[in-house]
């Protein structure tokens, strides 16, 4: 019979391909994402035992990357002093080896202007979740996510455009 740590870490090597896709989302700079993926990390492990219904690990494990991530946002935004808001800042050296495809960085540069929520149900739905699964997730009715996600699609072609 396999420990919970055993457990754990089978787990998360079965789904590490998320924590690393929601951190890509919310950080272009790949030593925040490396912080983001470790505090992910750290938070599912400290709410592994309270896991109770096993059938839907993929979405727990969502769920507590993209509540991390966004915590994250806010906790380093109340640190930093800013004069103004940027853009979107030079991603050029930024982007790990995914990102070198033009189309991606596109993609990605357009997503960044979304904010938090929007990006992850952007996330979400370019991972093929069903719109209960993005509700259930995000903690928002199903009709939303629709909305959402259509007012998402119109933003990144306009951003995609410019």
């Amino acid at each position: 019979m396999k420990s919970t740590k055993e457990e754990f870490l089978e787990i998360l090597s079965n789904y590490q391909g998320i924590l690393h896709k929601v951190s890509l989302i919310y950080f272009k700079n790949a030593s925040d994402r490396v912080d983001n993926f470790q505090e992910i990390v750290y938070q599912l492990w400290k709410s592994y035992s309270k896991l109770q219904n096993r059938n839907s690990i993929g979405s727990w494990i969502y769920a507590v990357s993209i509540n991390t991530s966004i915590s994250r946002i806010k906790k380093i935004s109340r640190i930093e002093y800013r004069e103004t808001l940027p853009d979107i800042p030079d991603t050029s050296d930024n982007f790990d080896e995914l990102s070198k495809n033009e189309s991606l960085k596109l993609l990605l540069n357009a997503i960044y202007k979304l904010d938090e929520i929007d990006r992850s149900i952007m996330l979400l739905y370019l991972d093929e979740k069903s719109y209960d699964e993005i509700a259930e997730i995000i903690g928002i009715s199903k009709s939303n996510v629709g909305v959402r996600i259509n007012r998402a699609k119109a933003s990144l072609k306009q951003n995609i455009k410019n």
